[in-house]
């Protein structure tokens, strides 16, 4: 933002959002002036280098060692309570830049910011840190990329004990707000007297608005904050004063990614007029406002210029400008908040929060199909429960089966997600649909209904919704005739706010999952022994009675698999991990596979070390398994660096493509232990 006084000011407004003190700095913090204080590079990757001079590190065509990127260990990081990290940061060129944590017993870091947009100047970053007791290390990798002339550059890192979205603006940073800039009514930053800016005296700094170079009515000034990366919930103060305010509206928004607004607060409301005050009379008006952010928001700070009056100014006498909020920018709120995860449920231990009218003649059963390879098991895990609804054979024509969710507080957006499957020959409009049901109404509106007509795979839904008062979700499958009569399964339901366009967090891709939408992950294909590759593919196999019809993820999407028809009995294909740091903890790995083929051969997870003789076998299956994607859990425990192999070898025919999905290594021994 550019830092800009006025010798002349007509109508005004001023915006102050000020913490009672500067918040603390906690270790991790560093200016690079001298030293790279408690960080250490990491000496098995490229170099940092220090300008002392410039007081920055840097990673560019001179930085020394192996590899494509460098990596910068913190101390160890122990946050009681909620804390914020600043990067100050520049990229040229190819270079890129993420700032992860990474935690004593996991393999894999956890990233929490990433950058490879390059820039002419000093960029702000900011990332919330939740509380946590488990302390852990901030890792900062950053890569010079291959291009000529790319670098990655740090002027500071900084954490402190508060949210990143609190400020005083006393720093040039700003704390990473920024103005929308618009041609001739923007936010400046005023120092002084606020009736005139220009006026040095006094300590503090402010954020500012300035209308006489208003040249159309509705013109719009906009100052957003940063954007939250993690769900919080509080109290946020700030304190305003306008001047003149006929002709003018300032408001507080919150805005997501999908740049949707949300207005929190406006100054014109009664509610919001917490100080009597005559018109020629300026003082600090302090205000809460409520925000809740489940998904990421910015707030933004909007000043409308409706029409544009001739008025002068009120002499000020130049003073001390302190706050006179009495406490913390944003203030944990301690009353309770809707969990939607209440809607959530895989019906592994019955129905959860969902009801049927026991007055129908039909209901939603929950049942279990053993692996086998005539009938599709649950999405879960293959082998669990799931819900089943109109079936042909026992329901008479006009039924319906309806199934009811619990409870949702009105006027909010939602993101339900669930997965179905159809069955039998009905239309797929008749066979499941999706309500919003007002309980006190009594009125049912349908919001959704499948487009697809595949059948036999569980087919993934995220459907955005938005509720009134007294609102369930009602699904619903009819039975139109006895020849229009089909099944339709349901299984893991979930619910959260937002819309489902919107990410949880920032859209990062997390290295210890993969579902392979997105290519490999880091995975990489043998090619010293093998004699076959795994094969990406999306659909269906090309050959009839083996291998899957769909992807495990969404029933649309892709998946790995070996093409039993391009390969010998015997042949092996093996798809290798990136390496892996290894623990002195139990870690846990799941994965999805599919063994359904008369002629199918075996499937291996093997751990590979080069301290080890040969490869270690922790996982094996051989032979048919089921139609079904079925759930694998694996426990190991390694404390060296190593890389998980996936092996599957070709059975005796052509029916035996053996396929994989969802792997993900999480952290301490598999709850199921191990299937």
């Amino acid at each position: 933002m550019e830092l800009f006084t006025q010798e002349k000011m007509i109508p005004y407004v001023f915006l102050s959002i000020l913490a009672m003190a500067r918040g603390k700095t906690l270790p991790g913090s560093c200016s690079f002036q001298e030293t790279m204080c408690d960080y250490t590079a990491d000496a098995a990757f490229l170099s940092w280098n220090l300008n002392p001079n410039d007081h920055f590190i840097t990673v560019d065509a001179s930085s020394q060692g192996k590899g494509d990127k460098a990596v910068l260990l913190g101390p160890d990081v122990e946050l009681q309570d909620w804390s914020c990290l600043r990067l100050i940061y520049q990229l040229t060129g190819a270079g890129w830049l993420q700032v992860l944590t990474r935690s004593e017993g996991e393999s894999f870091d956890h990233t929490l910011w990433s950058a490879s947009s390059p820039s002419e100047s000093w960029l702000i970053a900011t990332v919330d840190l939740q509380n946590s007791t488990e302390p852990y290390k901030i890792v900062i990798e950053g890569g010079r990329g291959s291009a000529e002339g790319s670098s990655v550059s740090i002027f500071e890192v900084n954490i402190s004990d508060k949210y990143c979205i609190e400020c005083d603006f006393e720093e040039s940073h700003l704390c990473g707000y920024a103005s929308q800039w618009s041609g001739n009514v923007n936010w400046y930053v005023g120092r002084g007297a606020p009736n005139n800016p220009a006026l040095s005296e006094g300590p503090g700094h402010y954020m500012y608005v300035d209308s006489v170079h208003s040249r159309t009515l509705k013109e719009v000034a906009t100052l957003l904050s940063p954007m939250t990366s993690s769900p919080m919930s509080g109290c946020l103060s700030f304190q305003y004063q306008q001047d003149h305010a006929e002709g003018h509206m300032f408001s507080v928004y919150s805005r997501d990614r999908a740049r949707q607004y949300r207005e929190l607060w406006r100054a014109d409301l009664p509610e919001s007029n917490q100080v009597e005050q005559e018109t020629k009379t300026q003082v600090w008006i302090p205000v809460q406002v409520t925000l809740r952010a489940p998904y990421p928001l910015q707030g933004a700070c909007v000043r409308r210029h409706i029409e544009v009056p001739a008025l002068t100014v009120p002499a000020i006498t130049p003073r001390r400008w302190t706050t006179l909020c009495p406490e913390s920018v944003l203030r944990r709120i301690a009353e309770p908040v809707f969990d939607p995860s209440v809607a959530d449920c895989d019906f592994e231990l019955g129905f959860c929060r969902y009801t049927q009218n026991t007055m129908e003649t039909e209901m939603w059963k929950r049942v279990s199909v053993r692996p086998n390879v005539y009938r599709e098991g649950d999405h879960t895990t293959g082998r669990g429960s799931f819900l089943l609804a109109s079936s042909r054979f026992v329901m008479q024509s006009g039924s319906i089966s309806r199934l009811f969710g619990p409870p949702l507080p009105g006027n909010q957006t939602y993101c339900l997600k669930f997965f179905y499957s159809l069955r039998g020959f009905s239309k797929a409009e008749h066979t499941l649909a999706v309500y919003l049901y007002n309980s006190t109404a009594q009125k049912h509106t349908r919001v959704w209904t499948p487009s697809d007509r595949t059948r036999d795979v569980w087919i993934h839904v995220e459907l955005s919704i938005q509720t009134q008062n007294h609102t369930q979700v009602m699904f619903a499958s009819t039975c139109k005739s006895f020849w229009n009569c089909g099944s339709a399964a349901l299984d893991d339901i979930g619910l959260r706010l937002g819309d489902c366009e919107l990410p949880l967090g920032s859209p990062l891709s997390v290295p210890s999952r993969c579902n392979f939408e997105n290519g490999l992950c880091g995975f990489t294909q043998e090619k010293k022994r093998d004699m076959a590759d795994w094969v990406l593919i999306r659909g269906p196999t090309p050959t009839s009675y083996t291998g899957p019809k769909g992807d495990h993820t969404t029933g649309m999407g892709h998946y790995l698999y070996i093409e039993a028809s391009l390969m010998l009995p015997g042949h092996s294909a093996r798809l290798l991990s990136r390496p892996l740091r290894g623990s002195r903890a139990a870690q846990c790995l799941l994965f999805f596979y599919h063994m359904y083929g008369s002629g199918t051969g075996s499937l291996r997870v093997l751990l590979r070390s080069e301290l080890e003789d040969g490869d270690v076998v922790l996982w094996e299956r051989s032979g048919e398994h089921s139609v079904s994607w079925m759930r694998a859990s694996v426990t190991y425990q390694y404390d060296r660096q190593h890389q998980i192999v996936f092996e599957a070898t070709r059975g005796p025919s052509i029916l035996s493509d053996t396929a994989i999905d969802d792997i993900k290594f999480q952290k301490g021994p598999c709850k199921d232990g191990g299937q």
